[in-house]
């Protein structure tokens, strides 16, 4: 069974990430119908596909060909819209991180998923990275006995590997963000950090203090926080040039845990987990697929019921509580040190 995909918003994410994973599962998926409120952009990105376009999401809901949405507009629509998917009796819906913007829109979806029967999976694509649930499978108590986690995530500019990735229609133009350095460090946590939140949650599941915070220019951050006895160190920075470093790091009693995670534009397979104990060290990947095409084999197996949902709505929710709450306790630190320089 082949299942008609169905993409609200045609950004440099859909174009350069999900239209080549897509086509990468063609015995199973294929683009349906891409809506984007700009017409030139949605038909552009559609006759790539050889799909319909439309500009409303009204018009992509009612496509009978429309069997999985994938709703990759910008954070404040992501609620409305998943909503409106699972109302709509869609087989399944994708949900580009973050899930929502605040918690009370998280359980409006949870609601509705739940009172439709229609499964979600949120675009956090470290956690479907095949090193990863490698990983996952071997580490025994690494997650209890862990002391200390470090992400890394220090990247150029997402438009040089989107040129690299395909031609973009309508790259858009961002503003400049305002706000001042509070507000910075907010939209970099949950505009990057965010990528990595869910695996460090897994290893220190409850934030009590954030103990350090730098706001990096041109975009980025800098903080530490701690939770039952554990600490994490994260690092997210946007710079010029063209050094990469994606890894995720955990220190435990008797065990460590490293992953390299290749940059998300460029198809290079999968991370590289290294798990090293007292036995010895164990590699896990560099596996063929990465974890943007291991979320949509998992979608397409939650649309045919052949899987169980790898991650339930208590979980992302938790995911996405996890993240607000570091990135209010970050810009009201950043806030309180501004006061006192």
């Amino acid at each position: 069974m082949t299942l008609g995909i169905g993409i609200i918003g045609a950004g440099p994410v859909t174009q350069a990430i999900h239209l080549p994973a897509i086509a990468g599962l063609s015995d199973r998926l294929r683009v349906a119908h891409v809506m984007d409120v700009d017409a030139a952009t949605a038909a552009e990105v559609a006759a790539r596909a050889g799909a319909a376009q439309s500009t409303t999401v009204e018009d992509l809901l009612a496509d009978p060909a429309v069997d999985v949405v994938a709703v990759c507009s910008p954070h404040p629509f992501h609620a409305e819209q998943a909503q409106a998917a699972c109302r709509a009796g869609k087989k399944a819906v994708l949900v580009e991180k973050p899930l929502a913007t605040t918690l009370d829109e998280a359980r409006a979806i949870t609601e509705a998923s739940r009172s439709s029967d229609v499964p979600i999976v949120v675009g956090a694509m470290h956690t479907h990275d095949p090193a990863w649930l490698a990983a996952e499978r071997a580490w025994g108590d690494l997650p209890e006995t862990a002391h200390r986690v470090r992400s890394r995530i220090v990247l150029p500019p997402n438009a040089r590997f989107e040129s690299v990735a395909t031609q973009l229609h309508a790259d858009p133009v961002f503003p400049a963000p305002s706000g001042g350095p509070a507000a910075a460090v907010r939209n970099a946590i949950l505009g990057l950090a965010i990528h990595n939140l869910p695996l460090v949650r897994r290893f220190l599941p409850e934030i009590e203090q954030v103990g350090l915070v730098r706001a990096l220019k041109p975009f980025g951050y800098l903080l530490t926080f701690q939770g039952g006895g554990r600490t994490a160190e994260l690092v997210g920075y946007l710079h010029g040039g063209w050094r990469e470093e994606w890894t995720f790091e955990v220190w435990g009693d008797d065990g460590e845990l490293r992953l390299d995670f290749p940059p998300s534009y460029v198809r290079a397979g999968s991370a590289t987990a290294e798990l090293r104990t007292a036995e010895g060290t164990r590699v896990f990947g560099p596996y063929p697929d990465n974890g943007y095409t291991g979320e949509w084999r998992h979608l397409a197996a939650l649309a045919t019921g052949a899987e169980p949902v790898r991650y339930g709505m208590a979980d992302v929710a938790a995911d996405l509580a996890y993240a607000l709450d570091l990135a209010n306790r970050a810009a009201d630190l950043e806030l309180l040190q501004g006061a006192t320089a």
